[in-house]
C-alpha cells in the first residue's frame, strides 16, 4: 500500500474556491474526464450540503502491463462531499468502483480558509493493489506516480475555474449608473475582455454586452466541444 499527502494554498477566499471545486469539470486540464453526474444532493439538519457524484474517467496502461489485464480503459469513480458553510469546511472523498482488484485508490480532500484569507487544500490518497503475480508493488508505484501527475493537472484546472468564478462574481455585481438611477433601473457591470469567447461575434459599442454567465458558459462549452482533426 502506498500513501501520499500534499497541501496547497489558493490566493482566493474559501467561498470562491469551494464553489469552483464543484464547477471544476469541464476544464482544459481535465481531458481524462468523460462525464460527471450528480446522483444525490441534500441538506443535513445542521445545514451542511451533502452531494454524491458519479464520475467517468479514462486512462492508459503502462507498456509493461499484461495484455487484457482490464477489459476497458475507463473507470467509474464515486465522489462524496460535504460542505459546511458555517464552519467553512469542504470535505470530499472519492474512490474507483472499477478494477479495484488491480488498483484501488481512495482520495480525501479538505478545503478550509487560513488566517490570511486564502484557502488551503489538503489532499491524501491511499493506493493498494491486490493483483499479485509479482506486480503488486509495480502497479502501486505506477498508480502513485499517475496520481501525482494528475494532481498537478487537477490543481491547474481548479485554478482556472477559480479565476473564472472570481471574475464572474465581480462581473455580476449590480451597480447604479447616474443616468440609470434617474430612470429607476440598474445594470450589471461589464465583464472583463478575457472572458469573451474568441469564436463569438463581437458586439458593437452601442449594443449591450453579453452577461457574464453566458460568457462563462461559452468558455466551458468551448473546452468540452470535440476538436476537429
Amino acid at each position: 500500500m502506498r500513501f501520499f499527502s500534499q497541501s496547497f494554498s489558493y490566493d482566493e477566499p474559501w467561498s470562491i474556491v469551494s464553489l469552483a471545486y464543484f464547477l471544476r469539470y469541464p476544464n482544459p486540464h481535465a481531458s481524462h474526464i468523460v462525464s460527471c453526474d450528480v446522483i444525490s444532493r441534500e441538506f443535513t439538519p445542521s445545514g451542511s450540503l451533502v452531494t454524491t457524484r458519479l464520475i467517468l474517467k479514462k486512462g492508459s496502461l503502462p507498456r509493461w502491463a499484461p495484455e487484457g489485464i482490464i477489459p476497458r480503459s475507463e473507470a467509474w469513480v464515486i465522489e462524496e462531499s460535504e460542505v459546511d458553510p458555517y464552519g467553512q469546511v469542504l470535505r470530499c472523498t472519492s474512490k474507483n468502483l472499477d478494477h479495484v482488484k488491480i488498483l484501488s485508490a481512495r482520495e480525501s480532500v479538505i478545503l478550509k480558509p487560513n488566517q490570511d484569507g486564502k484557502t488551503i487544500q489538503r489532499t491524501d490518497v491511499s493506493i493498494v493493489s491486490g493483483f499479485g503475480w509479482g506486480l503488486t508493488q509495480r502497479i502501486e508505484q505506477f498508480g502513485l506516480q499517475k496520481f501525482k501527475s494528475n494532481l498537478q493537472k487537477s490543481r491547474e484546472g481548479l485554478k482556472a475555474i477559480v479565476e473564472l468564478t472570481r471574475q464572474s462574481r465581480q462581473g455580476m455585481t449590480m451597480g447604479l449608473a447616474g443616468g440609470d438611477h434617474a430612470q429607476g433601473s440598474f445594470r450589471a457591470s461589464e465583464s472583463p475582455k478575457e472572458y469573451r469567447d474568441p469564436a463569438a461575434p463581437q458586439p458593437s459599442s452601442e449594443a449591450p454586452r453579453q452577461g457574464i454567465a453566458n460568457s462563462v458558459w461559452n468558455r466551458l462549452s468551448a473546452w468540452s466541444r470535440p476538436r476537429s482533426a
